[in-house]
């Protein structure tokens, strides 16, 4: 086993860790600790909220989430001799559970907190909890369902450069100053409110605290993109911005469908990730590889053979208005579409919202091209229910 260099007690929030991680992004946060290109280590990683969430049946603490102290990172990791302009090369050569933490969650946000891809239509919080049982999942909230996971880390990235920053922050400030009053918000801006930055105290914490840029979206440098098969074998060429490329990972799901549609929109977990790292000097310039990384699946992800698919069309569901091309409107048609088709198999609306953000479930941009309609779809594998939910012809 690769010796954990990065190490979480599960009773203790992020900021009280012998060494802490942090949940904003900035250029000084220092690193936790350094390694080597060639070096193979585990990282420990909470879950995305700092666990704030338990294992029961009362949805109110998915409500009353505060959604200033995500997402808890492990790391930055420092990688020794890398600089700005090459490529960080990131294996995850394994990751899995916390052995003393066997479950994980998910939950659909009140719309005043958060929200989610279908709060228009599911505004009010609800949870479900899934039980691990090697690698397959169940959920006492969901019944009728069995599915294999694909481990992955939601969340990882490495350190913005300042000017990178700056840019982040100056575009985020002006998409809010579109419409500041919207709930839920358009971008979660700069807070100090419930930072973690590793061990900075004082006047620099201040400093910090109130440039760095929130975990929320993914960005540049990687960060929270929710690629469900970003998973064991993966290699990922990160861009570098600065000196060590201060790379950090978290918020890691048992398995989740194309989209994350329900925002905690995996089955949220704590667990570990054995990574290997190596670099390519120069590598952004020789590889054209300088705005957003690129990653090589791994072989290791389910296999299904049947799917039950439901498409959706550019034209809004309240209103009939017909728009140009609009990949989210469509996907949300297709989602919804897919919803409506579940109540009739015996689940509720909110059940089968969360069963498409845990399920891997494939979404797919179908067809962008034919005007008007942008054609998306989502695919449902029906191997992982206990009954067979596709139309009767009797």
């Amino acid at each position: 086993m690769p010796e954990t260099l990065f190490k979480i007690d599960l009773s203790k929030p992020m900021d009280e860790q012998e060494v802490p991680g942090h949940n904003r992004w900035h250029p000084d946060i220092p690193a936790a600790i350094s390694v080597n290109p060639g070096d193979v280590f585990r990282i420990e990683c909470k879950d995305w909220t700092d666990g704030q969430v338990s294992n029961n049946d009362d949805p109110s603490d998915i409500r009353d989430v505060n959604l200033n102290r995500v997402h808890v990172l492990s790391g930055p990791i420092y990688v020794n001799g890398v600089e700005p302009g090459d490529l960080l090369v990131v294996d995850l050569l394994d990751m899995g559970a916390m052995s003393e933490s066997e479950w994980g969650f998910n939950g659909i946000f009140a719309r005043e907190n958060g929200g989610g891809f279908l709060t228009d239509h599911y505004p009010d919080a609800a949870k479900s909890i899934w039980d691990f049982h090697g690698i397959y999942t169940t959920s006492r909230h969901i019944p009728g369902i069995k599915m294999p996971g694909i481990i992955h880390p939601g969340l990882i990235g490495v350190a913005p450069s300042h000017e990178m920053l700056d840019k982040w922050n100056k575009r985020e400030q002006e998409l809010v100053d579109t419409d500041p009053d919207r709930v839920p918000a358009l971008a979660t801006l700069p807070s100090p409110d419930s930072a973690v930055l590793g061990n900075v105290k004082g006047a620099e914490f201040d400093r910090i605290a109130r440039e760095g840029a929130r975990t929320v979206p993914p960005r540049e440098n990687g960060g929270n993109c929710d690629i469900k098969n970003l998973s064991k074998g993966s290699r990922i060429y990160f861009p570098v911005f600065v000196k060590g490329a201060k790379l950090s990972m978290g918020d890691l799901h048992f398995s989740q469908g194309d989209g994350e549609i329900s925002f905690c929109g995996g089955i949220e977990m704590a667990g570990w990730i054995d990574v290997h790292v190596e670099v390519i000097k120069g590598g952004m310039a020789k590889y054209g590889i300088v705005n957003n990384p690129v990653f090589k699946p791994g072989p290791v992800e389910p296999r299904f053979s049947d799917y039950l698919t439901f498409e959706g069309i550019s034209v809004h569901e309240f209103t009939g208005k017909q728009h140009y091309l609009d990949a989210h409107i469509a996907y949300r048609r297709a989602c919804l579409n897919a919803i409506d088709y579940l109540k009739t198999r015996g689940f509720t609306g909110e059940q089968a919202y969360m069963l498409l953000s845990t399920a891997p479930v494939e979404g797919r941009l179908s067809g962008i091209v034919d005007i008007p309609n942008a054609c998306c779809t989502v695919a449902i594998p029906t191997e992982i229910f206990d009954q067979d939910i596709r139309p009767k012809l009797k």
